[in-house]
Order: structure tokens, then sequence, then C-alpha cells
């Protein structure tokens, strides 16, 4: 990271917060690694190092500071953008892939041998698979540590480590400190009972527009497994060890969100599909550098700063909702898909609320005959495929999956166009450059925008098309169009 050390400087002087997440500053006088925003004194140029991931510094030999807790702050934005090797292993090792499938099924994922796969994430990023996934254990544990009361040996197993020597071990080195006095300083700080309830505190660049984006959430929750009103979003989850409830709720700079898991080794996914979800990855200050100057777009970003593009932590879901609502409204796609939920899902051992089924697995969906499905037939034809290729492992639907392959896979089933493969990638890879040309939402805007020709207005967009649509919709909704 040689070329960008004045840069990366220049950001740790001004302990500028929006760059939490794109690196880590190593500090080779004391042996720790900080957030650029790190409230501690500055340390001496000569004695900086950058890195790209905390796992690179770790292996650098650095231990995370205490103060700053940089392996908290939020994902670097470099894998939304990014569609290649590198990018999607990181999406899937967040996931939980290695700690599930090994580094040989992360590998198997993206199409690499696992000596090729070492190479690339160790020069992307300076660390391989293992410690990648090792830090991702290591950061579950934190969380289960300071949120629980469980005991030691199920934080370990939960986590992901092997044995709870090892766990041990871990948490003495990554932290320099025991489990025990993590514990202690967690109660002493929060002043609460982490028996109450496991909550996550999820970080985000600011600003985030968290009217629009719980509005979003709101709007299109589907009866029996969301809820949503301008305060919190809830919703049940579907995850490899079993379900889970979320409820969700926004501050200035963080994500608060309890926890009720059937098993405690999803909790990893469950946050890295949540981040996805609410899209707290982003980088809203470089997309309104861009967009913010644009003179079609310019007066909606700044009337909007920080709005998201609602992602998805479920692709078999979303890619079914978006068939559901073709040519349909928002409405009428909630009514039909929660009746399919009611009918297929999965009825939770204890309702919560109005929270009350697992969305419906592929299998059970692909047996369905589509004549009574309550849609057209044709379009029932189309679901019930879908879920068979899903089913069988023909079709991938998930953040790791490679962006043409998925595309091609769903254009490949009679009933999905352009549109809905696009919609996908925008929702469930988190693509920020997908740019929905024929949506009649999009092209209603542009027309109240004074913008005839839709054809190749969106090329000055890129990287952040993604973004203009959801400005576009959003002009819509609040009359700034207009």
């Amino acid at each position: 990271m040689d070329e960008d050390f004045e840069r990366y400087h220049r950001f740790v002087r001004a302990r500028d917060p929006r760059y939490d997440g794109w690196f880590v500053v190593g500090v080779t006088s004391t042996g720790i690694f900080c957030r650029p925003s790190c409230p501690a004194r500055t340390p001496r140029r000569e004695n900086m190092r950058f890195f790209e991931t905390a796992a690179a510094a770790r292996g650098a030999g650095f231990r995370a500071c205490k103060r700053c807790r940089p392996d908290a702050a939020p994902g670097s934005p470099a894998w939304n953008t990014r569609a290649d090797v590198a990018g999607r292993a990181m999406r899937l090792i967040s996931d939980g892939v290695v700690d599930r499938d090994g580094v040989v099924g992360l590998a198997a994922r993206v199409g690499y041998s696992e000596r090729q796969l070492q190479r690339v994430l160790v020069d992307e990023v300076g660390a391989g698979p293992l410690a990648l996934a090792r830090a991702h254990r290591a950061q579950t544990a934190r969380t289960l540590i300071e949120r629980s009361e469980l005991p030691f040996s199920d934080v370990a197993s939960a986590a992901g480590f092997g044995s709870v020597r090892q766990f041990n071990d871990a948490v003495r080195e990554l932290f320099a400190t025991t489990p025990t006095d993590m514990r202690r300083r967690s109660r002493r700080r929060s002043g609460g009972d982490p028996g109450a309830g496991l909550e996550l505190r999820l970080s985000f660049r600011a600003p985030l527009d968290r009217a629009a984006l719980l509005r979003h959430l709101a709007l299109r929750a589907v009866p029996g497994i969301e809820e949503g009103d301008a305060e919190r979003y809830r919703r049940v989850l579907r995850l490899e060890h079993g379900g889970g409830v979320i409820e969700i709720e926004l501050g200035e700079r963080e994500a608060r969100c309890r926890l009720r898991l059937d098993d405690l080794r999803d909790l990893a996914a469950a946050a890295a599909r949540t981040r996805r979800l609410l899209d707290l990855d982003a980088d809203p200050v470089g997309i309104e550098a861009l967009l913010g100057e644009d003179d079609v777009l310019g007066p909606l970003v700044h009337a909007r700063p920080g709005l998201r593009v609602p992602g998805h932590g479920d692709g078999w879901e979303l890619a079914l909702r978006a068939i559901v609502g073709q040519q349909v409204s928002v409405a009428g796609a909630r009514t039909v898909t929660g009746r399919l939920v009611e009918r297929f899902g999965t009825a939770l051992a204890a309702p919560d609320g109005g929270l009350t089924h697992r969305f419906p697995e592929p299998a059970v969906m692909a047996e369905a005959d589509p004549a009574k499905l309550g849609m057209p037939r044709s379009r029932g034809a189309t679901i019930v495929e879908l879920a068979g290729r899903v089913a069988a492992g023909d079709l991938v639907v998930d953040a790791g999956a490679d962006p043409a392959e998925l595309t091609d896979g769903l254009l490949a089933i009679r009933g999905v166009g352009p549109w809905t493969a696009s919609y996908v990638r925008m929702r469930v890879l988190g693509d920020p450059d997908v740019f929905l040309g024929s949506d009649l939402g999009v092209r209603r805007a542009l027309e109240r925008l004074g913008q005839d020709r839709v054809a190749g207005i969106d090329e000055r967009w890129r990287p952040w098309r993604s973004y203009a649509v959801a400005h576009l919709w959003a002009s819509l909704a609040d009359g700034t169009a207009a």
C-alpha cells in the first residue's frame, strides 16, 4: 500500500470516520492497529503501517486497539463494487462459508483451486481465507462474550472454534485479554445485563437516510415473515442451521439489532446478511461526490443524503418476490407472497407477534402446482421452475454468486426477463451499478425531471447507477422530481 501512504496518512491525521473500514493503521511503537478515526494521539508518521484488512494487520503481528475497536468498523465498500474472485470470496467468508465448508468449499464456490484462491486473497487484501475466517470467528466470539451470558464453552462452539483452548488462545492473542475480563469490562461499560438478550451493534458510514430505508422495508413487508414501521423493522431469518428473528432500529451511526436464533452458529451469517439488507457498507461520500454534481440527479441527491439501496439476505426469497411482483402493485405482491408464506412456509415453534413463519424452502415450492399459487399460471410455472433449479443447485442465488452466471441462469427460466434479472443482481449481489432503464418508475421520474430520452443518460452515473435508480424511485414518493 506504499503508493497510498500519503492519502491514508492524511485520513488518519484528520481522524476522518468516513474511512473507517477502508483500511486499518498499524502502529509499530505500540504493536496495535486502529481505525483511521481512533481518538488516541496520532502516531508518528514513521511508525505507521497501513493494511487493507484487520486480518492482514494481525498477520503482521499487530493486535486490535481496545479503544476504537477497529474490527467492529463498517466493512469496506470495495467488496460491494467488485464482482471479481476477491470480492466474491470476501462476501462468502463473511457469510460463514469457510466455517461451514472449509477453504475447499470456498474455492469451489468461486471456481478456483485452494492455492490460486490463497494467492489472490493474499495479493489483494494481505491475508488468506483461513486468516480472514478466523477474524470473523473472533468478532462473533467477542459479540457472544459481551452480549450474552453463555458459558464460554458454548461461545467457543457457536463462534466456530474447535475447542475451548483454541478459543481462549485466540481471544488472548487477538484482543490481548481473557474472555472473563472481556465480559467483565463489557458489563461495567454498558451498565446492563448481557443476558437480557443478544444484541448486535452494526456501524455504518454517515449519513444514512433512516426514514427512507425503514419506509421501503415497511411498505414491502410480507405478512408472516416481516413487520415494519417508521421506528423499527422485524423479520424472520432463514439460515443454514435453523432460523431466527431480528429486530432492527437505526441510530445516527449504528444499527441496533436484537436477535433470537435457533442456533448461535448462525450469528456471523445473520450479521453479514443484515449488513447487506440495510446496505450498511455503502460509501455515501463517494456516491454523493459523483451523483451530487450531476445536472439531473444533483437536486435529488442533495435532498436525500445517505439514501441506501436495500439489499437482501436471502437470494432465493428475493428472486421469488421479484417474479411475484412483476406487473402488480407493491401491495398486491405483498398479499400474494403472504399467502405463499402461510401455505408453504415453515411455522415457527413460537410465533413472535405477527412473525409466524419462515419463508418457504425451494424444495417445497418446486413441488407446488403452478395453477394453484394464486397468480397467473404462467407466473406460477416460472416460480416452480426457479424453485426447482435452486433446490437442485443448478442456480445459486446468494451474495457470492458470479454475476454473469446468475444473470444467465435467471434469463434461462421462461418468464424471467432482463428487468427481473437485473433487479435480483442489484438486491442480492449488492451490485451498485445496475440501471433499470425499462422500469416504469424510472422512466416516469426522468420524464418529470424533463428528460425524455432514457437511453444513454445513465452512462455518466457509473459506477453508482443503482443509487441513481434509488433516487429516481424516491423522487416519485416524495415529489422532489415534480
